[in-house]
């Protein structure tokens, strides 16, 4: 897995004055990619490069960037190794997406001048909660940080009450408010349509140990209301497809993987989405969407991604790590709460029944997210500024 990477090695020549992105794993790659695509049109000339932590996010960055972007494994989290990466990338500044604090990647990157921008910053309340045990530590920390791009006021108290200078931290929303939907979508959606057929399709998605058994008895609900309806069911970690197909199989359920071409008949009740980088086609080929990470205590997943592609979004009550966008979609009429399986299935029925209330719960997932967008703008002029200060110290 590149482990030399990991230690601060590589097999290129040095660079100068690169721009470093660092998204930990997936969810954090989704996230940085509008700001990474402005980065791009902004800094044609400039080697991006964007570290991950996990090879999922890795594989992500790669498969949207391809060779557009220089993609490696962010190094262990050692003095020796972060400044034998400081020396052989030279960032001129570097970009943390979400909550990513390591403190030795923070304090050389400082102590080389660096401006630090902690992009989409959010703090989760068990987050706060942990750094708060050792506040001594994190005051000087996160004072290595030029300025902190917060997704909401919340967050922003948290990080001034950790001891971050009030005067860095500025609210600008959450980036996930700015994904796009591909252009070349309609396509992939138009043959996957074909694919499945003319029948009630609902996706749960970024499912997780304890949920998928909760979904299968929603579904068993659903086939009784609707025998020919169809469940897209795509497990978060890929380790554990063969794990979810037998599971399913075991369960009475005529399951086909998506992997393996195989046709989908009439007879088959479950599509296994055990691929990567598919999720937003599932998603617009679907015509419900349950997001998972939310019928167990996980704190849930990303609901903009169906939203934005105006689908009627499904939660589980487990919504901690994303309270403000699920507050907006709760507010705007544009998500249904279920508190377990049995709501799950009573209110697919009831989608699938009701073509109008779909369509109408699906435009204000939409609305929702139009409304909020243009929080990439904002953390590119912070960007901007600080590598135009940059250049004028060097004037």
């Amino acid at each position: 897995m590149r482990m030399a990477e990991r230690f601060g090695f590589y097999n290129f020549p040095a660079l100068k004055n690169s721009i470093w992105v660092h998204a930990v794993s997936v969810g954090e790659s989704i996230s940085a990619v509008p700001l990474i695509q402005e980065l791009l049109r902004e800094y044609p000339k400039t080697t991006i490069v964007v570290t991950t932590m996990t090879p999922t996010g890795a594989d992500r960055i790669q498969k949207i960037f391809n060779n557009q972007v220089l993609q490696l494994y962010v190094p262990y989290d050692y003095p020796s190794m972060v400044k034998r990466f400081l020396r052989h990338l030279k960032p001129k500044i570097l970009i943390l997406m979400e909550s990513e604090l390591w403190p030795n990647i923070l304090h050389y990157s400082a102590q080389r001048k660096i401006p630090i921008i902690v992009a989409n910053a959010c703090l989760s309340a068990k987050s706060f909660a942990n750094y708060q045990k050792v506040h001594w530590f994190m005051r000087p920390i996160l004072n290595c940080i030029t300025m902190v791009a917060a997704q909401n006021k919340i967050d922003a108290k948290r990080f001034i009450a950790l001891g971050l200078n009030p005067k860095k931290i500025l609210v600008t929303g959450n980036i996930k408010f700015d994904v796009k939907v591909p252009d070349n979508i309609a396509p992939r959606v138009k043959q996957l349509r074909l694919a499945w057929g003319k029948r009630p399709i609902w996706i749960a998605a970024s499912t997780h140990p304890g949920e998928e058994e909760k979904i299968l008895r929603a579904a068993k609900l659903v086939r009784k209301a609707l025998p020919n309806s169809l469940l897209i069911l795509v497990p978060r970690h890929l380790e554990r497809f063969d794990e979810i197909f037998n599971l399913c199989r075991k369960q009475g359920f005529n399951i086909i993987r998506y992997s393996k071409n195989q046709e989908c008949l009439p007879s088959t009740n479950i599509v296994l989405g055990d691929v990567m980088g598919q999720l937003l086609p599932f998603y617009a080929a679907s015509d419900v969407a349950f997001v998972g990470g939310s019928l167990v205590p996980l704190g849930g997943h990303n609901l903009l991604e169906p939203a934005v592609l105006a689908k009627p979004v499904l939660s589980g009550p487990n919504l901690d790590e994303f309270p403000e966008i699920s507050q907006l979609l709760i507010d705007a009429d544009a998500m249904i709460i279920v508190e377990d399986e049995i709501a799950l299935a009573k209110n697919l029925i009831q989608l699938f029944q009701n073509k109008t209330l779909q369509e109408k719960l699906g435009c204000a997932a939409l609305e929702v997210v139009e409304k909020h967008r243009g929080v990439t703008k904002k953390i590119l002029g912070l960007i901007k500024l600080q590598i135009e200060n940059i250049g004028s110290r060097r004037l």
